[in-house]
């Protein structure tokens, strides 16, 4: 009986071993191959995004995602009858996130940079963007130089703070401590900024200028002019999923002829945002 019962208990062992082989093994193919076909057959498609990232994806006041890369990559999808998923993530875990397959896109204002191109498999960049540093008016502080031994914050994982540290003789080589104080999210260190806790912050520009706009305070802030290269915003897939990108890209392009494109750029930007890659 006693042998029986380990029999038993080895044979259950065996079966738990080789159902966490086989999903594993599942897990990797699904994350290794070429998707599309499973995300039509499925009619869904899970992206992840920072849920404060205004005016790009976020949670508005009534739990609403909502923004301009929620309404373009929606319309995208739509050519395709494939329905979005959205899958809130910590920014600074995004392509983990994706290559492991708990996300199939990382969508939300997301900069083309050469770090990120090892891990990621980029579409056509669909809009412009540029790093800038934001002070308080009142602080004095009008110039990348003035941030001599003043306290920088930045976003952790941002590509503010990877431009930051690749370009140390712009601002890490200054800034008080040889480094930047980072934050989960901007508006967290914009609430720092506010408070005096920091002096300024390494920010996307599209953030900061919706952002202060929204909150009433444009006019007490400086918005400096970025002395890092200038950024594209593209969608971050897997590498194995060619088609994926090679589908966003033709959609792109589509909604730009179709008027789309622009549509959901003047609800959010009052003007067209689109790249050439996009309009051409």
């Amino acid at each position: 009986m006693k042998f029986k019962k380990v029999l038993m208990g080895a044979l259950a062992l065996v079966s738990t071993l080789t159902l966490a082989a086989c999903s594993s093994s599942s897990s990797k193919k699904a994350t290794s191959t070429d998707q599309w076909d499973t995300y039509v057959k499925n009619g869904e498609i899970t992206i992840g995004f920072d849920n404060t990232f205004v005016p790009m994806g976020y949670e508005d006041e009534d739990g609403s995602n909502v923004g301009f890369d929620i309404d373009l990559a929606n319309a995208v999808f739509k050519e395709y009858g494939i329905t979005v998923k959205w899958q809130s993530i910590n920014w600074d875990m995004k392509e983990t996130e994706l290559n492991n397959g708990t996300i199939d896109l990382i969508w939300n204002g997301y900069s083309i940079t050469d770090e990120r191109a090892e891990k990621v498999l980029f579409t056509n960049p669909y809009m412009v963007n540029e790093q800038v540093l934001v002070t308080k008016k009142s602080s004095g502080i009008t110039s990348f130089a003035d941030m001599k031994d003043k306290v920088l914050g930045a976003q952790s994982g941002s590509s503010g703070y990877d431009a930051f540290t690749s370009n140390p003789e712009v601002l890490k080589d200054i800034v008080s401590g040889g480094d930047a104080t980072q934050y989960e999210t901007f508006t967290q260190a914009l609430i720092d900024l506010k408070n005096d806790r920091i002096d300024g912050l390494l920010i996307d520009k599209v953030y900061a200028n919706y952002y202060l706009e929204q909150e009433g305070e444009l006019d007490n802030y400086n918005i400096i002019s970025s002395e890092f290269d200038g950024e594209d915003f593209a969608v971050g897939a897997r590498k194995a999923d060619k088609t994926l990108v090679k589908k966003i890209n033709q959609a792109f392009k589509k909604l730009y002829q179709d008027g789309t494109f622009q549509e959901i750029s003047n609800k959010w930007f009052g003007e067209d945002v689109a790249t050439d890659d996009v309009k051409n």
